[in-house]
C-alpha cells in the first residue's frame, strides 16, 4: 500500500508566494462526482489522502465534505494550507481531519509586513481545532531563506499559547495536537534547471507517495507541479495499470539501483541520497 496520495482538488490559490513554483495548467476545481470517482480508485492502494498538490484546499466550497467522504472510505485526510482562509472554516473543523499543517511561511512570501492579525486567526483555528483532537503543525519551512521573522512570528504565537513548549527534533510542541515544524527552504525540481550534482540517489516516488492532479494525471511525487512525469491519468485508468506502466517501471526501477532516470528527477534537491536511505532502513 502507497502512504501517502496527494489529491489536488484545486490549482487555485489566493496568494503569490515568492517561493512557490506556481502551474501554468488549466484552472480546475474537482466535482462531487470526480473526487467520487477518483477515490473509489484508490481505496484499499493508499492510506494518507492529502488534499494538497499545488492550490489552496480551503478555497474549494465542497471541502469539508471530502473530508467526511475520504473518512468514510477509510482514508486518513490532511489539509496543508496557507493559513489565510481559516476564520471561516469551522465547518472543515466540524469534518474531523487528521491533520492540518499551516505554512505560516506564505505569509512573508507575499512580502506582508504585518502578521499579527494573521497570526491571530491562525491561532484561534488552531487551538480550536486541536482540542477537538486534529493534529495541528504550524510550519516554518523557511529555514536558510525567508526566515528573518521566525522570532517574531513565535513571539506572537507565544501570546497564545504560552510557553514554555517541549523541543522536539524538528521543531516544538505547544501544546496537546499543536506544533510548531521546522525545515529548510528548498527550490522545487523544475525541467529548465541545472542538473543536481548527484550520481547516488534514492527517492520514495512510488513507493510511498505518489500524486494526482486535478485533471487525473498521475504524477510520481508531491514535487511535479507542472505534471512533467505525467504516468497516466486515474480518470480512465486504474492505478495499477498506471504503477506497471513502463514509464513508472522504469523509475521505481532506477531508484531501485540509485539512479534518477527521469529528467526532472535528475534536477530534484530534495532527492534522498543513499546513505541516508541505508541509515533510515536500519533504524
Amino acid at each position: 500500500m502507497i502512504t501517502r496520495c496527494y489529491l489536488e482538488i484545486t490549482n487555485h490559490c489566493n496568494l503569490d508566494c515568492l517561493f512557490c513554483p506556481k502551474t501554468e495548467r488549466a484552472k480546475h476545481r474537482l466535482s462531487l462526482d470526480e473526487f467520487e470517482l477518483l477515490t473509489d480508485k484508490l481505496i484499499g492502494k493508499v492510506e494518507y489522502l492529502y488534499f494538497h498538490l499545488m492550490g489552496e484546499p480551503f478555497l474549494h466550497p465542497l471541502l469539508p465534505q471530502f473530508i467526511q467522504i475520504a473518512r468514510l472510505k477509510n482514508f486518513v485526510p490532511v489539509l496543508t494550507t496557507n493559513g489565510t482562509l481559516l476564520s471561516k472554516a469551522q465547518n472543515v473543523i466540524e469534518a474531523r481531519p487528521h491533520k492540518i499543517q499551516i505554512s505560516l511561511h506564505s505569509h512573508e512570501g507575499n512580502a506582508k509586513e504585518h502578521p499579527e492579525e494573521y497570526i491571530r486567526q491562525v491561532m484561534t483555528f488552531a487551538q480550536k481545532a486541536a482540542s477537538q483532537g486534529i493534529l495541528i503543525v504550524l510550519r516554518l519551512w523557511n529555514q536558510g531563506g525567508y526566515d528573518t521573522t521566525n522570532d517574531y512570528i513565535q513571539a506572537l504565537i507565544a501570546e497564545y499559547q504560552p510557553r514554555p513548549w517541549t523541543q522536539r527534533h524538528d521543531g516544538w510542541k505547544l501544546d496537546k495536537n499543536l506544533y510548531i515544524e521546522y525545515d529548510r527552504m528548498f527550490e522545487w525540481p523544475d525541467a529548465t534547471h541545472a542538473e543536481y550534482d548527484a550520481t547516488d540517489v534514492f527517492c520514495y516516488a512510488l513507493r510511498n507517495q505518489i500524486g494526482v492532479l486535478v485533471d487525473g494525471s498521475v504524477v510520481p511525487c508531491c514535487l511535479d507541479h507542472a505534471g512533467d512525469i505525467t504516468l497516466g491519468n486515474l480518470f480512465n485508468q486504474s492505478l495499477d495499470e498506471i504503477l506497471h506502466s513502463p514509464r513508472a517501471t522504469a523509475l521505481y526501477n532506477g531508484f531501485t539501483n540509485h539512479k534518477a532516470v527521469e529528467p526532472l528527477c535528475q534536477r530534484c534537491g530534495y532527492a534522498i541520497i543513499t546513505k541516508q536511505y541505508r541509515k533510515n532502513l536500519e533504524i
